[in-house]
């Protein structure tokens, strides 16, 4: 520890006078951190990832004639230029370049008017240079790519140089059909341990990630807009436990073995709640409807499941609401049913492939 602060208070030290015989360097980042639009009404607040900014409407909104207004990192430019007014019937690419100009970046900016897609196959990844490990996106109906949110980003500096298919959350071969989703629970090291988080679960839902240093169960963002009431949720997997079940003191716990879990769920937005996270995705008292996978085995083959959207405690849809945008939808899989509080078993894999949600 002392050997730590030593080397803390030289950084500290070396960056002080590097600043004192310097000039201040230019801004090398290429960022949208915030945006509005004016002349329509969202129905959630909108997502911002690494290169798209989705903002989500109802079917009948006028998407011709539109000027969103971007923040940026400082000293940065966009084109074009932050209020032009575009037609968003199609998504429109804008490009940010940093303040040294020597950073640029491009987002696709886009009107999501229809559902999440409705059928996943797992057999298509997000391309790009340098990407560490695997992103599963699909199609909705008017075109727009749907992103699939994983907590591989959260362990991305624990792996280092790891593998893309070392990660939680991979693509393998040999699905039930072409390739398919692979979620294993794995060990993050002497650096996850050291900051309280020994395992990672892998997972994949219909949301995003975005890191809460705070509580890492919350970095989990749950949930998309979602028109229709669904009926029922089928699909494929295969499951094997790991060997040893551990706390997140990483304390074995032997009479307990791990379990995977499989479940969707339609709930309430609104009054500044846009989707669940990974400490109420099953208790919210926003959760009308529930499908949940617990009638599971360990096995080797692929098993397929039929899963029912239930009622919880007496809950109904509103027609109204629903027509308006008021609900979302989260379908959320991982290999370590509690891995969202560090318990599980390292080696616990679980495999998913063509999935189906039925709706009315």
């Amino acid at each position: 520890m002392k050997l730590i602060r030593s080397m803390s208070l030289v950084m500290v030290a070396g960056v002080l006078l590097s600043s004192c015989i310097k000039e201040e360097a230019l801004n090398s980042e290429a960022d949208i951190t915030g945006v509005t639009v004016d002349g329509t009404t969202l129905i959630r607040k909108p997502v911002i990832t690494n290169n798209e900014v989705l903002f989500y409407v109802n079917g009948w909104e006028d998407l011709s004639h539109l000027s969103p207004k971007f923040n940026i990192t400082e000293g940065a430019k966009i084109e074009p230029e932050s209020g032009t007014e575009l037609d968003f019937t199609q998504p429109k690419n804008y490009t940010v370049t940093s303040q040294d100009g020597q950073w640029k970046k491009t987002y696709k900016v886009a009107f999501v008017t229809n559902d999440v897609a409705t059928d996943y196959h797992f057999e298509t990844l997000k391309e790009g240079a340098g990407n560490k490990y695997h992103t599963f996106i699909d199609k909705t109906y008017d075109g727009n790519t749907i992103e699939w949110g994983s907590g591989n980003a959260g362990v991305a500096f624990t792996l280092g140089s790891s593998n893309a298919s070392d990660f939680p959350t991979s693509q393998a071969e040999d699905g039930y059909k072409g390739k398919c989703v692979k979620l294993t629970t794995v060990s993050t090291g002497f650096l996850g341990a050291m900051f309280g988080a020994p395992i990672a679960a892998g997972n994949l839902f219909i949301g995003t990630f975005q890191i809460d240093l705070k509580n890492a169960a919350k970095s989990t963002h749950f949930g998309l807009p979602f028109h229709k009431v669904p009926k029922q949720l089928i699909g494929y997997y295969k499951y094997k436990a790991g060997a040893k079940f551990q706390d997140k003191n990483k304390k074995e716990i032997k009479d307990r073995k791990d379990s995977l879990a499989i479940y969707a769920v339609l709930f309430e937005t609104g009054d500044g709640v846009d989707y669940l996270d990974g400490t109420n995705s099953l208790t919210s008292d926003r959760i009308v409807l529930l499908a949940q996978l617990k009638d599971w085995k360990e096995t080797d083959d692929w098993v397929r499941f039929a899963i029912p959207f239930e009622p919880v405690n007496g809950r109904t849809v509103d027609t109204e609401k629903l027509k308006n945008g008021k609900y979302s939808l989260a379908i959320i899989m991982s290999s370590s049913k509690d891995g969202a509080t560090f318990n599980g078993a390292i080696g616990s894999t679980l495999y998913v492939d063509e999935l189906q949600l039925f709706s009315e």
